[in-house]
């Protein structure tokens, strides 16, 4: 599979959350294979470059970031302390006169909060709106689990399409004794999913054992919205309340996916601020089962049998077959 199809090159991907990002501190990100360093200054203006210094390749992201007179910052090279601009311009020693570029940008897509990228190719699919809806609706609660899985971006969207495999993977987290699936709706690069989970009984002092029991409802009414393929958002209640979990996903290099969660809810229970860390927990513990099964399975093992509501992961073979036409 070439990288075209295997990273879905002209896709938008959400490469962070502006909560993300400490201000006039460097991140790092990797997209399409190449590594870039995104900050931001006190404005909230958010700059990105290629993350390699071009003296002697040191990681700039390791650096830091210095405050110019204007309130910009400049970031900042680690190794022999090279600041460079958000056009990759720098001042050599001795010298008073600033660079042509030096380093490739990372073109950004400032929407609200949400840190888009292309990662320079040319956009095949728009950046959907549903993530500067849902901050409308909902108090954002936080970024967890961000997290690089080594598996391609396919294995990765798969396994959360794969309405089936909460009883096996996340069994002792959960305890869903079924999946009792209703219906997918199908619109081509969007789609959704609704579907019940039941979970084991437990009493009182069984959840206060596993204080995460807590926040978990005896039935997980799971409504899925699917924005292919950098996005899963789900829909669902808690005895928090309502939450809309957003899963997102980018593809760092051809054997590796970066994974994470924004988080939204809408509080109705007075507890709901002591809870959220423990809904943070949460969905790390998910993420953290859900890329240690991918380290146990043979990938190119044949598959000779097929279970009931494989739907989901049809909607995305489907959709990585008409990105190559």
């Amino acid at each position: 599979m070439n990288m075209n199809i295997s990273m879905l090159e002209g896709a938008p991907w959400l490469i962070a959350h502006r909560s993300m990002l400490p201000v006039n501190q460097p991140f790092k990100v990797s997209l399409y294979g190449k590594d870039y360093v995104i900050w931001q200054d006190k404005s909230g203006q958010i700059s990105g470059l290629s993350n390699v210094c071009p003296h002697m390749g040191a990681m700039l992201s390791e650096g830091w970031c210095n405050i110019q007179a204007d309130g910009s910052s400049n970031v900042v090279c680690p190794f022999h302390a090279l600041e460079f601009d958000h056009h990759g311009c720098t001042i050599l020693p001795g010298t008073n006169k600033k660079t042509l570029p030096q380093l490739e940008s990372l073109e950004l897509i400032i929407q609200s909060d949400f840190i888009w990228s292309y990662g320079g190719y040319e956009p095949r699919i728009p950046v959907p709106n549903v993530l500067a809806e849902i901050a409308q609706e909902y108090e954002f609660i936080g970024a967890t689990a961000d997290t690089t899985v080594e598996t391609d971006l396919r294995s990765m969207l798969l396994i959360m399409h794969d309405y089936n495999h909460q009883n096996g993977t996340h069994r002792d987290l959960f305890e869903i004794t079924e999946v009792r699936f209703k219906k997918f709706i199908d619109n081509g690069y969007h789609s959704a999913a609704f579907y019940d989970m039941p979970t084991a009984p437990k009493t009182f002092w069984q959840k206060l054992k596993q204080p995460k029991q807590f926040i978990v409802p005896d039935v997980i009414e799971a409504h899925l919205e699917n924005f292919f393929p950098s996005l899963v958002v789900l829909y669902g209640k808690s005895p928090l309340g309502k939450i809309a979990q957003c899963n997102l996903f980018v593809p760092e290099s051809p054997t590796k996916t970066r994974v994470y969660v924004l988080l939204f809810g809408e509080a109705t229970n007075p507890l709901s601020k002591l809870l959220k860390n423990q809904l943070l927990g949460l969905n790390q513990v998910v993420v953290e089962q859900d890329s240690d099964i991918l380290s146990k399975i043979y990938a190119d093992a044949p598959k000779k049998i097929r279970l009931n509501n494989e739907v989901g992961m049809d909607w995305i073979d489907r959709n990585f077959a008409n990105w190559q036409r």
